[in-house]
């Protein structure tokens, strides 16, 4: 880092990156909640119009492997800008579509270049102190589920009084104020490579093949981002739907149920800072396994079925995200220097995870009704823990974890 830059974040900046997070990654989530409007506004089915969160997923999923690896080569503050102006393009584009597939063209593009989040954690992470790195990354992962839990209220709500076409475009509005704020508040930055391009796309697969607490890392949150993913696609065709027949407008009010993981990730990451991120990813997908047989209860309709719904809900946010910040504390952990190809090739996965289980959750939920978006949880769950058990049979490379007592290179590199 340049001479300028702060030996470590103030909390005051980290605010406002955490703030920042939330705002990028809602691009992503909100159209969970007006799939159903957009059904109705465009004139296909609701199974159809939930491609459009596919294809955001998708789109974010290439945008991480294709573009986040340049936050080791380019200096952040431009990135950044750069990111959120075509973001913010995009966001109108969508907004004025006048079809599904020009929508889900539009949703893609979104997603490809709504990636900044991914940018400010390993930037950040590269900022602090070993011994405050999981506690950092929680805030800024509180900030994105922030922005998740909100997203989904906002597009409801806006979607409700004013058409789907309105939580596009108040979007691309903040998304456009934020390309302004974080260009005239993001520290210089040098970059930490630099190699070309290709390479740089080759390194993140490469740390796939060689890096074992990458790839378990990976695999945590593959699954129980699928799990996750399915829940929230199929949540709002049921809650929309005859069971309950209510607007998107209660989508985004049984998201609010989950802030309670805004307060739940920075205490996974001081226990992670503590006693290491496998305690975590253990307590996430026990927690996961009990919020599928909670979430069964939503089948019962009425009252008592909102309320199931709303509990499991929780439980599988507080599950979801705490696991997120014991695995990205994981991974940053290993090679300082590449933090921005390891968080690639992990939230590559991640999110390809994540685009899976909506795929499957909308067409589970199509044949089988809600128990089989259940079924489908439970099974992603259980494959997690069974993946946990295992890796804590066989330990790999447990010398990889820097334990709050090695060197830190970007420390020294910051002076």
């Amino acid at each position: 880092m340049t001479p300028g830059v702060p030996p470590a974040f103030s909390r005051p900046l980290i605010l406002l990156l955490s703030v920042a997070c939330g705002v990028a990654v809602a691009n992503i989530y909100f159209p969970q909640a007006i799939s159903p409007l957009i059904a109705a506004g465009l004139h296909v089915p609701p199974t159809s119009a939930a491609v459009v969160v596919t294809c955001a997923q998708l789109g974010y999923a290439a945008g991480i492997f294709l573009l986040v690896p340049l936050g080791d080569r380019l200096r952040h503050r431009g990135l950044v800008a750069v990111l959120l102006s075509a973001t913010s393009a995009g966001l109108v584009l969508a907004g004025i579509a006048t079809s599904l597939p020009v929508l889900a063209v539009a949703s893609t593009l979104v997603g490809l270049t709504t990636v900044v989040p991914q940018i400010l954690i390993p930037m950040a992470a590269g900022l602090v102190e070993p011994e405050r790195r999981g506690a950092v990354t929680g805030t800024l992962l509180s900030g994105l589920i922030g922005g998740i839990l909100l997203a989904r209220t906002f597009s409801g709500t806006l979607g409700e009084w004013l058409g789907w076409r309105a939580p596009y475009l108040v979007a691309a509005g903040v998304s456009a104020v934020l390309t302004v704020l974080l260009t005239a508040v993001l520290p210089r930055t040098t970059p930490s490579t630099d190699q070309r391009y290709p390479k740089l796309l080759a390194t993140s697969l490469h740390l796939l093949r060689t890096e074992p607490l990458l790839r378990r890392s990976a695999t945590y949150q593959v699954l129980i981002f699928a799990a996750f993913s399915a829940a929230w696609t199929a949540l709002a065709l049921l809650v929309t739907g005859p069971r309950y027949n209510l607007g998107a407008s209660a989508v985004g009010v049984l998201a609010l149920v989950g802030a309670a993981s805004m307060v739940a990730t920075p205490v996974a990451g001081r226990l992670t800072d503590r006693r290491g991120p496998d305690v975590v990813n253990l307590l996430c997908v026990v927690g996961a396994v009990a919020a599928a047989a909670v979430l069964l209860t939503g089948d019962l309709g009425g009252i008592a079925g909102l309320v199931g719904l709303g509990a499991g809900m929780l439980v599988l946010d507080v599950a979801m995200q705490s696991g997120q910040v014991a695995n990205q504390a994981r991974i940053f952990a290993l090679r300082p220097e590449i933090r921005a190809r390891l968080n690639t090739a992990y939230m590559t996965c991640a999110f390809l995870g994540g685009s899976a289980g909506s795929w499957l959750g909308v067409r589970l939920y199509a044949r089988f009704n809600w128990y089989g978006v259940c079924g489908l949880i439970a099974l992603l769950s259980v494959l997690a823990l069974l993946h946990h058990l295992r890796a804590s049979l066989t330990p790999l490379r447990p010398s990889s974890w820097i334990d709050n007592h090695e060197d830190d290179p970007l420390r020294t590199s910051r002076h």
